[in-house]
């Protein structure tokens, strides 16, 4: 025994060195310590599927097919017959009491409008009112309660996040497609008056307009609305409607069927400094009124072309 205790100490020497060893590795070099989990490592990398996002949001996306009475002006008689133009889009269930947003220059113009809903039903909606300041437009179908789509925030929506574009592109139902927010806020673009959109790379094609654009948890964040492309046959750029940006316009056209702005009525442009001077004026301060239109909020209180405005 007298001989195994100097034995003893030296193995509990090792282990205690060996240990204090590696706890110092592990703090200095964590990446090195072994996966566990039998066997399986530990990856906060994305999911390898967004199916559930899918399911939980396309049985709200609906396929819209419009047709509208055109003048022939190809007839060589010119007896001033009609030819029937057909097109394709898409819809999107925001609530459950059957209102759908859509696309204004899907559905402007057309004699007839039908839908499709993702359960294969057919029906004939009411158009509501359009907005075609921001390329929206609002339906209405009387099928009973419907599943809406859950809606996100387009606020909160950052260059990189995935997104998904589901809708009907060149007829083809239930389409998706991925790929990430490439800009927020982009406007300029001389498309509609109020420009803030959404610039996605997940393709968007003829038929995709007014679906839905939603983020990897299936929330809608956009209305899907056009695409850029320089040459045909080359990827597009696509734009979507910020979802912020479709609430208020669609609680504004169930109110009043159409989306009332608030505009003063009149154009101003700034005096050059040589003008204010010449005027007696700060140079700091001061627009003048270009033109004031007839009638407006401007011209009823009294103000006219060429006044000043300090």
């Amino acid at each position: 025994m007298a001989r195994l205790k100097p034995v003893l100490i030296f193995l509990m020497q090792s282990v205690v060195v060996g240990l204090a060893a590696a706890f110092v590795v592990v703090m200095v070099q964590p990446q090195l310590l072994p996966a566990i989990d039998g066997g399986r490592s530990i990856s906060n990398r994305p999911p390898a599927s967004y199916a559930d996002a899918v399911d939980i949001s396309a049985p709200a996306v609906a396929s819209v097919y419009t047709r509208r009475m055109v003048a022939d002006e190809d007839a060589a008689d010119g007896s001033g017959r009609f030819r029937v133009n057909t097109g394709v889009g898409s819809a999107v269930v925001i609530d459950a009491d059957g209102y759908l947003v859509t696309n204004y220059h899907v559905v402007v113009d057309a004699d007839e409008i039908r839908l499709q809903l993702s359960d294969g039903r057919f029906t004939n909606p009411v158009l509501v009112g359009v907005d075609p300041e921001t390329d929206l437009a609002l339906l209405k179908v009387d099928l009973g309660i419907l599943q809406p789509i859950p809606l996100g925030r387009s606020d909160q929506l950052r260059m990189g996040d995935i997104v998904l574009a589901i809708g009907n592109p060149y007829g083809l139902t239930k389409t998706v497609t991925q790929g990430i927010v490439s800009a927020t806020g982009r406007g300029a673009l001389g498309l509609v008056t109020f420009e803030n959109f959404i610039q996605t790379d997940a393709a968007i094609n003829a038929g995709n307009s007014g679906g839905a654009l939603v983020n990897a948890n299936g929330q809608l964040v956009g209305i899907n609305t056009m695409v850029l492309a320089q040459d045909v046959g080359t990827e597009g750029i696509g734009f979507a409607i910020p979802v912020d940006l479709v609430r208020g316009v669609v609680d504004a056209i169930k109110k009043d069927g159409r989306v009332i702005r608030g505009w003063i009525g009149m154009q101003t442009e700034e005096l050059s400094r040589a003008e204010l001077t010449e005027l007696g004026l700060d140079p700091n301060i001061g627009i003048v009124l270009s033109s004031v239109f007839e009638n407006g909020p401007a011209a009823l209180a009294g103000l006219r072309g060429g006044d000043v405005i300090l």
